[in-house]
């Protein structure tokens, strides 16, 4: 929402562009949620209602995309990132991510940095 400079002009243009429908996965929120608490992560109280008014769309765990992220290779070990990677190949999204090990899965990925 406040880039603040941390992602790559790329990933801006793309997230920032008219045609884009940005999602955002539930399991982003729960990241998002944690990080706030431990005092990791600095985000506004209404977060989730910013995310809406912003015309991004939630996207809901369904259970296609629990099954996905299990049958996936452990590439990748982190649940929720599974979770994530399993949504955008079902949903065929493309992954804003700085995270390297996503790449090795059979999703586009565009890179955060």
């Amino acid at each position: 929402m406040e880039d603040e400079g941390r992602l790559s002009e790329a990933a801006g243009r793309a997230i920032h562009s008219e045609a884009a429908e940005v999602v955002v996965s539930v399991v982003s929120a729960r990241e998002v949620a944690i990080k706030r608490a431990a005092g990791k992560l600095q985000v506004p109280d209404d977060f989730a209602r910013r995310v809406s008014e912003e015309g991004y769309r939630w996207l809901p765990v369904g259970l296609e995309h629990a099954l996905a992220a299990g049958a996936l290779p452990l590439h990748h070990r982190d649940p929720f990132d599974r979770v994530l990677i399993a949504q955008a190949g079902r949903e065929g999204l493309t992954i804003v991510t700085s995270d390297p090990m996503i790449e090795r899965y059979d999703v586009t990925v565009l890179p955060a940095r």
